[in-house]
Order: C-alpha cells, then sequence, then structure tokens
C-alpha cells in the first residue's frame, strides 16, 4: 500500500497536510534554478546559469535576457512536471532572488515559490 502523507504530519504555508509531490517538485525547480551549465558531467546542458547573474552588469536587457534563459530552462527540463508562468529575477548586492510561478501538469493549482542564494549565512 502506497501513502501520498509524510509521517511524522508536515503541513504546507496554508496550513493543509504537505503533498511530497508539491515539495518533489519545488526541489526539482530550485535543482535547475542553481545547477550551472557544465556542471553535471552527463547533462552538461542542464542548468539556467543563474548564478552568473551576481557578477553580471546590471542592465533592464540583463535581467530580461536572464529571465528569458532561466525560463527556457525550466520549460527544457522540467515541461514533463509543470507549466512555467513566469520568472522574476532580482539581484541587491550579493543576494539574488528568483520568484517562478507555476502550474503543476494536470492542476489548477499555481504554484509561487521564491528562492534566495546569496547574502550572510
Amino acid at each position: 500500500m502506497s501513502s501520498n502523507v509524510n509521517f511524522p504530519f508536515q503541513f504546507d504555508g496554508r496550513g493543509r497536510t504537505l503533498d511530497p509531490q508539491q515539495d518533489y517538485v519545488r526541489q526539482l525547480v530550485e535543482q535547475v534554478l542553481f545547477t550551472s551549465p557544465g556542471e553535471r558531467v552527463n547533462l552538461p546542458d542542464f542548468g539556467s546559469g543563474l548564478l552568473q547573474l551576481p557578477f553580471a552588469p546590471n542592465s533592464m536587457e540583463m535581467a530580461a535576457a536572464t529571465q528569458f534563459s532561466v525560463q527556457a530552462a525550466l520549460q527544457k527540463w522540467l515541461s514533463n512536471y509543470v507549466r512555467v508562468q513566469s520568472v522574476v529575477a532580482a539581484v541587491d548586492e550579493a543576494v539574488l532572488t528568483v520568484t517562478v510561478t507555476y502550474s503543476p501538469l494536470n492542476t489548477d493549482i499555481t504554484e509561487i515559490q521564491t528562492f534566495v542564494y546569496g547574502g550572510p549565512q
């Protein structure tokens, strides 16, 4: 018998029982975002190149190009799991913040996940 509920029970931000599939998809999104192309030996083009953003010149054009390339990477690698609606990346000093809006396939649920990289640890 298979169960979709973790033990001990975990709750999401809405106070509902956490769905392990949602957590799995979130981890997949995070993995694509923060893996640099060339980092994986057997998948050299896997990743988004997002971690290069803090070192790039800051401009509207660079932000738009980065958001486009990140969204393309998510669509390429996770098209069997999610429908990406938008990606917003922002850099403030050494902190990179990325907000991804997506819908898991075959659901009407819209997920908004924010990922933060860098800054004081």
